[in-house]
């Protein structure tokens, strides 16, 4: 007699709970990687392939000058690019690498909340907003204005603006949700303490001309000029909020 049949039972545990997937450790969006990979292949253009005469006429032409937009001299291409091209060039390695470093902690997430045409328009804009405050400070300054900084505390003043709330363990991207109102910004001990520091630092910088991996002065009127931007100027470029309520 055969023995009545047990219930099936499929090989793979019905109840067994997926592997969780690890995420990698570089999850940089392309338009970041990008940013990153101009800046490095300029840097490494001047430094092993072209003569001294040769960087010092790449320099002049896409470094930002002040003097250039004075009314002393005929506006040319350059004075119109140099506003964004200023922010892939850098003073030396530890420079780049510093700047490289922030891009990538705090463009990433923006990039992945903006998408990267708007990401790529915030870094142009902040570039040209950082220079713009320079310019009205040092007008007839000879002196010329390199690297992504300005843009990069851009990226720093919008991300105060989502008061840094990064929560992975949700599942949700980071600088998730609709970014905090200007009338509640200034209640937030986290953004305040935030602004308070922030703006201490680039002071005393620039007072004393020296900050860790640049050792040219430090051009805190640019950093403040692209901050300002990114904080107060964020849902202009936040395709989320359309849809929810010297040296720099």
């Amino acid at each position: 007699m055969n023995e009545p049949a047990g219930p099936f039972i499929d090989e793979q545990e019905p109840y067994s709970t997926p592997p969780r997937r690890r995420e990698p450790m570089f999850n940089m969006p392309a338009v970041v990687l990008a940013i990153i990979g101009l800046c490095v292949g300029v840097h490494v253009l001047r430094t092993y392939l072209l003569t001294p005469g040769q960087d010092l006429e790449l320099l002049i032409a896409t470094a930002f000058i002040p003097v250039r937009y004075s009314g002393q001299y005929i506006l040319d291409f350059w004075s119109f690019s140099s506003p964004f091209t200023y922010t892939f060039l850098h003073g030396g390695i530890a420079h780049l690498a510093v700047n490289m470093i922030w891009l990538a902690a705090f463009g990433s997430p923006l990039a992945n909340r903006f998408g990267a045409l708007r990401f790529a328009l915030f870094y142009a804009v902040t570039g040209v907003a950082a220079a713009g405050l320079f310019w009205a400070i040092h007008p007839l300054s000879q002196s010329p204005l390199v690297g992504a900084s300005g843009s990069i505390s851009g990226m720093m003043g919008a991300a105060a603006r989502f008061a840094f709330h990064i929560d992975r363990s949700s599942g949700r991207p980071a600088f998730a949700g609709a970014p905090i109102p200007m009338s509640l910004t200034f209640r937030s001990r986290t953004v305040v303490a935030f602004l308070a520091v922030w703006m201490v630092i680039n002071l005393v910088t620039g007072v004393i001309g020296f900050a860790p991996g640049n050792d040219a002065q430090i051009a805190w009127e640019a950093h403040i000029g692209g901050f300002l931007i990114g904080f107060f100027c964020l849902r202009f470029f936040d395709r989320g909020s359309s849809i929810s309520s010297k040296s720099v």
